[in-house]
């Protein structure tokens, strides 16, 4: 489980295709790498991977398939910037928002505007995905957990200081570049409640 609170940035360094799947070398960058274990959980731009070797600067971890198929991590070339953040503990304060490192969609960058001295962002969003964005509401992209503003049938805006921008692979990313979405957790389960609910006749 994650926060959405950026510990450092970091870069894919090396990807070896392993039967099918993909071994990801990612230099940890600016993120305090102290006491890692093997088998620990680290998100690479929102999406959960497990550290199957480490050194001091870097550490590994298999992507399968579903993910490089379901996320942006199959796309990106090496030496792209990346976000890192280590698995929260229960003695951490939740800064953010309740992270999983599941990823539910990819969307993409649709516009970049200044707002003062912040810059709004606007981000398209796979339309099965829309129906939990809702205003004020929170999202993480790209491992960042953020407040959504503006939501309309394509896509939504946000908000983004100058702190966050400049501590995340946000300062290295484009209009037209992809991005990974995970929704917020609690409307994942209500939309369940309320769908097992419905399939057993009850009335709200």
């Amino acid at each position: 489980m994650f926060t959405g609170i950026i510990e450092g940035v970091g870069r894919i360094a090396a990807r070896e295709a392993v039967g099918g799947d993909a071994r990801l070398t990612i230099e940890v960058g600016s993120l305090a790498f102290d006491a890692v274990a093997l088998g620990e959980s680290i998100a690479v731009n929102g999406t959960c991977l497990t550290v199957v070797e480490f050194d001091a600067d870097s550490f590994q971890a298999d992507a399968s398939t579903e993910t490089l198929a379901l996320t942006t991590l199959g796309r990106l070339a090496v030496g792209a910037p990346v976000n890192l953040e280590r698995a929260m503990r229960p003695t951490d304060r939740l800064g953010g928002h309740m992270v999983s490192g599941h990823v539910d969609g990819v969307g993409a960058v649709a516009a970049i505007t200044d707002d003062g001295r912040a810059q709004r962002w606007r981000f398209t969003a796979p339309a099965d995905l829309m129906r939990y964005i809702a205003r004020k509401g929170s999202i993480c992209v790209d491992g960042v957990s953020l407040t959504v503003n503006e939501v309309d049938a394509s896509g939504f805006a946000v908000a983004l200081v100058p702190h966050t921008v400049s501590h995340t692979a946000f300062a290295a990313t484009h209009v037209g570049d992809a991005v990974n979405l995970e929704i917020d957790l609690v409307a994942r389960y209500v939309e369940r409640l309320l769908g097992h609910a419905d399939a057993n006749g009850a009335t709200s």
